[in-house]
């Protein structure tokens, strides 16, 4: 339970009504808006003359022109307000009669300005941060003197001002003056996406919705863009934002069906994205090529590379002309393929269509150039970049060392970094970062020591990144002292770790069977208010059940659950194969129907460990029940699938069985390792010792 109370601590925050008084608003006021908040501060006059001089007048542009005497000069206003600087009184026990006799003047003399005009004057004071206070004072002194009656359309100018200028807290204290109207709550809606802080906004929705007011497209807009730039979108919210939309019957403008194809094509659900292409083809609208871009880049991602290349010729018969990002976006998805020849053509065909190559095209050329083995190749591109002026920067090297570290030529990274320094391009801390994962994938430590030493050398500042490499790759080769040595120094250096800090040492602690500083790193991850995630669940599950410490590793599960987290196959594979290895075959079983019962896909790897789970409890007929549970869900077996039951067969002795399997797996197309044919080696070897008896 200490475990349980431990995570329960760190469960993340959800998007609920529940908490809008905590989430939403600062602590309430003792006065509904103290003057120490929002009275002018006191500044230089010549400071605040020079800042009336830029709004003396409203210009025809600003809406004068269909008013009579449309041209006002606001000077004196601005210069009382600029110098104004004595407390505000209660508005709810003054009144105006009090006031100065000055004061009352200057308001008699602009009580017959039309509303619009005090509207744009006030967008032009919000508009910069050196006016800002300015604009807080004539919205107070507006009111105070019921010159203008819209306010609810000056409270909302400022606090969208004050959401452009990062100044959140001040629009929601802002925000208490009144009572929220559908177009404060937009205003303060648009505020908190623009500030990336969608837990509030999403509160702001719910309490919108509480309060009788239905959101519009225009909400909507703001939070998917938000989620788009944060690169944060999640689908299940994106699903649910569009089931609101169609139970409100609000209309998908342009803009909106653009933002839900990008917004679905990022979240990896790029067959809504293409449904939403559709209707807006079907409505006669053209999509933006930045969205074109974006589902060409995406169905690239998923190796569809057939439609890619429909949607962008789309592009071109809709009269579009495609530009360099299109043509990359096309590019990326054949590099990613492998589709060299396909990637070759599309370079030529953009310099047939007079559009110039930048730095992107040749790194992903040379990209696919590097994973087809072609480094003479990619020297070439190199060599073209610099005929056409376009000057190779760390990154097009950083691919290039990259193609190497996946395909093991990991003393290739030498040569890559002597051909960069010929090339006059200082390695920068990305490519240093590779070069540190490529040393420490292939146990080559002291190199990717030294690597760090030259990286320090030059004054390039590691990162989360570079840490997280150096400590890894020393935990994965089994160097935990050297790893937690690291992780010390790490915080030493200024770096705090984040996230992923913390899952490697709780994977290296957990290795070594530290329980008590595993509890210690998820505490300091609380105190620092980072949240467990799901590859942290999923670590602790698997060290748990390496460990045979099954019960924590289930509350792991349900804390998770309770976190509002939907557990992984990987963690299930975990679980299963936890208890495969200790032959506890019915306890595999039931964590492969939770797995089910949670909607998750059981794979190959899961599967197998079911399989070897009975065949380390000596259940045989349960073991080729599985396998016939993956033929009839068209799941393809792999060599271990046939090994491990090979294996439970030679241990019920049932020898003469194991020929038969392995038959099978060749004729599924199963190319037998070694240790596949030792198996049969072995039952053969005993069925002819048993015929000679």
């Amino acid at each position: 339970m200490e475990l349980k109370n431990m995570l329960a601590l760190s469960l993340p925050s959800t998007f609920t009504c529940r908490r809008m008084n905590t989430l939403l608003l600062p602590p309430p006021l003792q006065l509904r808006f103290p003057s120490v908040q929002f009275r002018c501060q006191k500044q230089p006059l010549a400071a605040h003359l020079s800042i009336s001089k830029q709004f003396l007048n409203i210009e025809e542009e600003d809406e004068v022109g269909s008013y009579p005497n449309g041209r006002y000069d606001f000077t004196p206003l601005l210069e009382f307000l600029s110098t104004y600087t004595s407390s505000e009184p209660n508005s709810e026990t003054c009144s105006p009669t009090q006031l100065d006799p000055t004061e009352l003047r200057l308001a008699e003399s602009y009580r017959a300005v039309p509303s619009p005009l005090w509207h744009s004057l006030l967008k032009k004071l919000s508009s910069t941060p050196s006016s800002i206070s300015i604009a807080y004072a004539l919205v107070t002194w507006l009111q105070k003197h019921n010159v203008c009656f819209s306010y609810e359309l000056l409270y909302s100018i400022l606090i969208h001002a004050l959401g452009r200028s990062e100044k959140l807290y001040e629009a929601f204290l802002l925000s208490q003056r009144q009572t929220l109207t559908p177009l404060t709550y937009n205003a303060l809606i648009g505020a908190c996406a623009r500030n990336g802080d969608l837990e509030k906004a999403l509160n702001l929705m719910c309490r919108m919705r509480r309060d009788g007011y239905q959101s519009d497209y225009v909400n909507y807009n703001l939070i998917i863009q938000s989620l788009i730039r944060s690169n944060a979108i999640d689908l299940t919210m994106l699903d649910k934002f569009y089931g609101e939309i169609e139970a409100d019957m609000i209309e998908l403008d342009g803009q909106l069906l653009n933002d839900m194809i990008v917004g679905f094509a990022k979240a990896g659900d790029v067959d809504r994205a293409l449904v939403f292409m559709g209707v807006v083809q079907g409505n006669g609208l053209s999509p933006k090529t930045a969205t074109v871009v974006t589902l060409i880049s995406e169905l690239g991602n998923s190796g569809r590379t057939e439609e890619a290349e429909a949607v962008f010729e789309e592009l071109k018969e809709g009269g579009l002309k495609p530009r360099t990002r299109a043509f990359n976006a096309l590019l990326k998805g054949y590099v990613k393929t492998g589709s060299l020849k396909d990637a070759e053509y599309i370079v030529s065909e953009m310099e047939r269509s007079g559009v110039a190559p930048d730095e992107h095209t040749y790194s992903l050329l040379i990209d696919a150039y590097g994973n087809a083995g072609r480094w003479e190749s990619a020297r070439i591109v190199l060599k073209e970049m610099e005929a056409n002026n376009v000057q190779p920067n760390s990154f097009v090297f950083s691919r290039i060392l990259a193609s190497y570290r996946d395909k093991g030529e990991w003393q290739r990274s030498f040569q890559v970094l002597k051909e960069m320094k010929n090339s006059g391009v200082n390695p920068d801390r990305q490519f240093y970062n590779i070069m540190i994962d490529t040393f420490g994938k292939y146990n080559c430590l002291d190199h990717a020591m030294s690597t760090f030493e030259r990286m320090k050398l030059e004054e390039i500042e590691p990162d989360n990144v570079t840490w997280n490499t150096l400590i890894d790759c020393h935990s994965k080769h089994g160097h935990h002292n050297k790893a937690e040595e690291l992780f010390e120094a790490m915080q030493e250096s200024g770096c705090f770790p984040c996230t992923t800090t913390y899952n490697i040492m709780i994977n290296s602690f957990g290795e070594l069977e530290k329980w008590e500083e595993v509890k210690g790193l998820l505490s300091k991850m609380q105190s620092q208010g980072l949240l467990p995630n799901v590859v942290t669940y999923t670590t602790l599950i698997n060290i748990y059940g390496q460990s045979g410490r099954f019960n924590d590793a289930i509350e792991c599960l349900e804390v998770m659950k309770s976190a509002g987290l939907k557990p992984s196959s990987t963690m299930y594979n975990a679980l299963i194969n936890a208890y495969a290895q200790r032959g506890l075959s019915e306890q595999a079983v039931n964590a492969f129907r939770i797995m089910k019962g949670d909607g998750l896909k059981p794979s190959l790897l899961a599967l197998n460990s079911l399989i070897n789970a009975f065949g380390e409890d000596r259940r045989d007929a349960e073991a080729f029940a599985v396998l016939k549970y993956m033929k009839e869900n068209d799941m393809k077996t792999d060599v271990v699938t046939y090994t491990t039951l090979m294996k439970t067969l030679i241990r019920v002795e049932k020898f003469e069985r194991v020929p038969a399997v392995y038959e099978e797996m060749l004729l599924s197309g199963c190319i037998p390792d070694r240790k596949a044919r030792a198996m049969l080696r072995s039952a053969l070897r005993y069925m002819k010792s048993t015929l000679k008896l």
